[in-house]
């Protein structure tokens, strides 16, 4: 007997029992009539007979497998059809609604590719190359045509590059299975199609209403609304209190509407405000502003409660986004990390994952064109920054502006990005809402089980240009040329139900008049100035009279008994040894005659905050250890590796701390440390750069969210930003935070800017933005930290400045001012040059210096005018002031600072600059160059042969060189 012959016997064992008596009465029927039984039946019969009478063939051996290498050779080839399958079904799929289509790879799912033909597959058994084949697959041929069927759909799974063989496993089985998800119920269609028409007639009314404005319109890929109901339900039955979501102006509008309930009215009322559209920029937002927010209308975010009856199920948040697309995207991550944490216990704060969950909607073109993506996908499992797995969703449209994918991306499909992230994707067609919400339903389930990404290619098009004002023919003629033949998915949709009996096109018309009657008043109550919620916003603007007057000093007393618990480890653990000696130094510094160093004062800080009962959260490139080894808030068992934190051990603390190093990212994490601390207001956050121009790689999350979020969205943030900075000759990467960034946005007492001198400073102006957590006057800190002076001994504080006092905006030079009525000469500066400049006073002692004096400004803005002025007034011979800065003259203060010197500064006062003059690097590369320069600065600023010689009165009678 051939492999064959004994394959026909086999294929009848698997019915025996019941099945046989059924599987015999199905071949009465189809010797009778063979139309009378199903189409796999009817082939099952033709091709191998009738069943046996009874299961006897089934226990006869068969010749083992061995005896036909032939039949073997195309079992594996089998197997490699179906694994192809698999693998390259989505590039044959129908996902496309246009057919634009990729290169058709059909090939690699062709049988013939593999040498088999029909009568081969139907030779084997589905078992044999599909495991788990469903029952009703019996041959190779049955699985060949499911598996094809179920990877080239509408919905199209690509899953070969997850590597976890659990999760693989149970991708692929929901993927083939028949019944998960299971298929809607007519009441969830007749839904689906009541939401579909409310979309659509949402977009068609502000075309027709708002003619010419734009609104950056959803249709082409109006399923995206149902997606995200979906979403919503689910998240909300797995026990998620928050859902974060953050996307781009594309479809905003239709979104705020119905899955934020912002309401029809208020939208309206946006577009009926706006300005003619031919007086303003792109954006519109001079005009948009006017009257109601800080940002234009599809910038910004809302909330809402999401209620089932009377139960609040979770709270909804869309973030604010500005026009740089993709960078909310770290925001929306420290948004859902911050709602998950319990930071109300010593420690490390606890996650709990299924509190919270982060939706993220993308555009095609930006989601490989922007590195914010990658960054914010790289940190998306590590330790301090994972938060249980985000759904992501390209709302693809197949073009960005004027260009198309071949211009825009190297990568085949807009989600590729996402494999070396090892994230599942699904492919769907914008057109087929049902198979949306099937993808919605797999990567909701997905996320729930395996706390991990999940990705939604959604593939719809773009109805019109890329605002409503532009013309998109004109560089996409075929293109659109389909899309004015293309009916909309509300159509296609509607035409599917009343074919299928489940809606006639009375229901639809009524629901369809039921949609545009809301529209219709809610645009009369708009006009008649009813709007619902109230009246337009505002912006709230910062208290700008005090800055915090919480007592800042700690009792010398307490930080003694900080400092030896910080200094006491674990039975058993053993510290680095050589770090250890570090450490002991520490024992004594608060006695008498001893000073603290600046490391010591941030961590003594740190300490009396969580005391205090505020949560600390520390982030940042090596911020642990610190990089310059100074911090050491994170100690490793120098034989097990084992991690310990003297902060989680501390007695009275209650709140959590925790210090995390951050991957070799700046904007993802910057704005993913923003986003935590706008959420958790109550929290005290810092965010460290390596170096502080390290930080130009975050220009945007600085830019357009810490500096102006309050301005534009009225979202406060107390966030501590620390940039070391300081000409030490280390180049010119190494050496400025670009000071000079900060203050050009230092407007309406957005943020504070600092430039400290001492640890006492340091650890005052701590614990004061501490006490700003949660408050209404709370803003952002940017302090340019220091380098050298980590260790340099005058920089150093007794403990005594630490347990008395507060933090000083303007703190004189301790080595001068003993008699202001004989200073001619007044040197300001900032930062590490105050230093430099007292160690020069060191080594001139015993010199009559009584003509000059130094200021050090610790607080640039906001500008320290009054603290300024009380010393101007004492210096009764002044000639000069002089600004004195170590950065070339367009960079530094020197250009923020000049002004407002010359506003203040006495009548016939020269006001003028020391420093490196005007550069394009911000320092040199040779330290030989540098010492130089640093010297000259310097010897200028404490030479009185250097005073003004030919300065010449500006009007306002201070003179000008």
């Amino acid at each position: 007997m051939s492999a064959k012959e004994s394959y026909n016997e086999s294929v009848w064992s698997k019915y025996y029992g019941p099945n046989l008596g059924y599987i015999q009465e199905k071949y009465e029927h189809f010797a009778e009539d063979p139309s009378s039984v199903e189409a796999h039946y009817r082939e099952l019969f033709t091709i191998y007979g009738p069943p046996p009478l009874t299961s006897e063939a089934a226990r006869t051996p068969g010749p083992s497998l061995s005896e036909d290498t032939d039949w073997l050779r195309k079992a594996v080839r089998a197997s490699k059809l179906i694994a192809s399958i698999r693998i390259f079904g989505h590039l044959a799929a129908d996902i496309d609604p246009l057919e634009q289509g990729h290169t058709s790879m059909a090939k690699w799912l062709d049988p013939e590719t593999y040498e088999l033909t029909r009568e081969d597959l139907l030779a084997l058994p589905a078992s044999l190359i599909w495991e788990n084949a469903p029952q009703d697959v019996l041959t190779g041929w049955d699985a060949y045509h499911r598996m094809r069927q179920t990877y080239t759909k509408t919905i199209a799974y690509e899953f070969g590059h997850v590597h976890d063989e659990q999760e693989l496993r149970w991708l692929n089985s929901q993927a083939e299975s028949a019944t998960s998800p299971a298929p809607l119920t007519p009441a969830e269609r007749k839904g689906l199609l009541g939401r579909l028409i409310q979309v659509e007639q949402f977009e068609t009314f502000l075309h027709k209403t708002f003619v010419g404005q734009k609104r950056f319109s959803l249709e082409g890929n109006d399923a995206l609304v149902p997606m995200l109901d979906e979403i919503v339900r689910a998240a909300a039955h797995d026990g998620a209190e928050h859902i974060l979501m953050g996307m781009a102006h594309r479809g905003r509008l239709n979104v705020l509407a119905h899955i934020l309930g912002k309401p029809y009215d208020i939208i309206f009322s946006e577009f009926h405000h706006s300005p003619n559209k031919e007086l303003f920029p792109s954006e519109g937002s001079m005009g948009i502003n006017y009257g109601w927010t800080g940002d234009v209308k599809y910038h910004l975010g809302a909330d809402r409660a999401f209620h089932e009856g009377e139960t609040v199920r979770a709270r909804l948040t869309l973030a604010n986004n500005p026009s740089h697309l993709e960078f909310v995207n770290p925001v929306v991550e420290g948004f859902a990390r911050a709602a998950q944490e319990d930071r109300s216990a010593p420690g490390l704060p606890v996650l709990n994952t299924n509190k919270a969950m982060a939706v993220l909607i993308h555009g095609d073109a930006a989601f490989p064109g922007e590195g914010i993506v990658a960054e914010t996908l790289n940190i998306g499992k590590l330790q301090g920054y994972q938060n249980g797995g985000t759904i992501h969703i390209i709302v693809n449209n197949r073009i960005g502006f004027t260009t198309e994918s071949e211009d825009s991306r190297s990568t085949h499909y807009a989600s590729d990005l996402a494999k070396g992230y090892e994230i599942p994707i699904v492919h769907v067609n914008a057109d087929d809402p049902e198979a949306c919400i099937d993808a919605v339903r797999l990567a909701s389930a997905y996320r729930n089980l395996f706390k991990k990404d999940f990705l939604i290619d959604l593939i719809g098009y773009r109805r019109h240009g890329h605002n409503e004002m532009d013309d998109p023919e004109m560089t996409q003629p075929i293109v659109y040329g389909k899309v004015k033949n293309h009916p909309t998915v509300l159509r296609i949709y509607a035409e599917r139900l009343e074919r299928e009996k489940v809606i006639t096109q009375d229901e639809l018309a009524k629901m369809s008049a039921e949609a545009d009657n809301v529209l219709q008043q809610a645009y009369e109550r708009m006009k008649e100035g009813k709007q619902k919620n109230g009246e337009t916003k505002t912006a709230v603007a910062l208290q700008t009279d005090e800055e915090s007057s919480a007592p800042t000093a700690v009792p010398l007393g307490r930080l003694q008994s900080i400092n030896r618990q910080l200094l006491s480890f674990p039975e058993g653990f053993k510290v680095y040894p050589k770090l250890q000696r570090i450490l002991q130094r520490r024992k004594d510094l608060l006695n008498d005659g001893e000073k603290v160093d600046w490391a010591l004062a941030e961590t003594l800080a740190f300490a009396t905050i969580l005391q205090d009962g505020t949560p600390i959260r520390l982030s940042g490139q090596d911020a642990q250890r610190g990089t310059f080894s100074q911090r050491h808030l994170v100690l490793h068992d120098s034989e097990t590796g084992e991690l310990y934190s003297p902060l989680h051990q501390l007695e009275d603390t209650k709140a959590s701390f925790g210090v995390y190093n951050s991957p070799l990212s700046e904007a993802s994490v910057l704005g993913y440390e923003y986003g935590y601390n706008v959420f958790a207001p109550e929290t005290f956050v810092l965010w460290e750069a390596q170096y502080g121009d390290f930080a130009n790689a975050a220009q945007v999350i600085i830019d357009q969210f810490i500096s102006a979020g309050r301005a534009k969205w009225t979202q406060r943030s107390n966030l501590a930003i620390l940039l070391p900075h300081g000409y030490e000759g280390q180049g010119p990467e190494h050496s400025s935070g670009r000071l000079e960034r900060y203050l050009q946005l230092s407007a309406e007492e957005n943020w504070t800017v600092a430039n400290l001198t001492s640890a006492a400073q340091y650890f005052h102006l701590l614990r004061r933005q501490a006490s700003l957590c949660g408050q209404a006057d709370a803003k952002p800190l940017v302090i340019m930290a220091p380098k050298s002076l980590l260790r340099n001994p005058r920089s150093a504080s007794s403990g005594l400045e630490l347990a008395s006092g507060q933090f000083q905006p303007v703190l004189p030079e301790p080595l001068l001012g003993q008699t202001p009525g004989a200073v001619k000469r007044l040197v300001v500066c900032s930062g590490k040059i105050a230093i430099d400049l007292q160690a020069e006073l060191e080594a001139a002692a015993g010199q009559d210096l009584s003509w000059l004096h130094i200021l050090r400004f610790e607080q640039l803005y906001p500008f320290p005018a009054r603290e300024l002025a009380v010393y101007l007034n004492d210096f009764t011979s002044l000639q000069e002031i002089i600004w004195v800065q170590e950065e070339p003259k367009n960079m530094g203060a020197w250009s923020y600072i000049e002004p407002r010197l010359r506003a203040i500064a006495p009548s016939n006062t020269a006001v003028r600059y020391i420093g490196r003059p005007e550069r394009s690097s911000p320092a040199s590369g040779y330290a030989d160059v540098h010492t130089f320069e640093q010297r000259r600065i310097v010897t200028e600023a404490l030479n009185s042969n250097s005073q003004t010689k030919a300065a010449v009165p500006s009007p306002s009678g201070t003179v000008s060189r």
